[in-house]
């Protein structure tokens, strides 16, 4: 390895030993610096507009005067470990068997803690594929009540999450979407059986669910995006 600072062997001296050119040293720092000033576009690039692809990168990446490749560009994006942001899986799939419950949360004045609560199911994408994270969460105080992670869509984290969420009270009401594990009959049981009122957004309407879907976005957004990416957000040196 040539050392650039040894105090007895010039780096002419090293590389006649070596039998390397000279000016392979130079081209290869080069090299170097221009693959970390073209990373940290593409980094500063996708961090602005994270629905930006490696073929929409490579574009902004010509108006700004670089001559690059989208093979290169995607090769840079993948030893980042970034990429676009896509539309989720589809985690509410209505089952038209099941009833669907009017939505009761509309004008409603929601005053005191386990008034009313709100729950929903997220993806959370990993290297091997998804996880998804179902939330209850307390309109009143915000603050999330249960939780629970499966590999499947299958209805009985739901119930399970809901049960440990019991431990700290129970709401009047719950809202949830017309996905197939909110309708399905033992979930809605259990809720009548517990004497809880039963809530659902509007189809299409998803708005009406709109606190915790605000927790998922900054939930996914602000801090798992972070973690999992966060030696993507530091800068190579130049």
């Amino acid at each position: 390895m040539i050392n650039q600072k040894h105090d007895l062997l010039s780096i002419r001296r090293q590389c006649n030993i070596l039998g390397i050119w000279r000016s392979n040293i130079y081209y290869n720092a080069h090299q170097s610096n221009v693959e970390s000033t073209l990373a940290n576009e593409i980094r500063d690039l996708w961090v602005e507009m994270p629905i930006y692809g490696y073929r929409r990168i490579t574009a902004e990446l010509h108006r700004k005067g670089y001559d690059v490749n989208h093979k290169h560009v995607l090769r840079l994006m993948r030893d980042m470990h970034i990429q676009a942001l896509y539309p989720k899986p589809k985690t509410s799939v209505r089952n038209t068997a099941h009833k669907i419950y009017p939505y009761l949360l509309r004008d409603l004045s929601i005053t005191k803690p386990n008034h009313a609560w709100a729950t929903d199911i997220t993806y959370i994408k990993m290297s091997q594929g998804f996880v998804y994270l179902t939330s209850l969460i307390d309109l009143h105080s915000r603050f999330i009540i249960g939780w629970g992670l499966s590999n499947t869509l299958d209805e009985t984290f739901c119930e399970e999450a809901l049960s440990r969420a019991f431990q700290y009270g129970k709401p009047e009401i719950i809202n949830s979407d017309q996905g197939s594990q909110f309708t399905s009959e033992a979930w809605t049981s259990y809720l009548i059986k517990n004497n809880i009122k039963i809530s659902m957004d509007g189809k299409g309407r998803w708005a009406d669910n709109i606190i915790i879907e605000r927790f998922w976005r900054t939930l996914k957004h602000e801090h798992i995006a972070n973690f999992i990416k966060i030696h993507t957000f530091l800068r190579l040196p130049e």
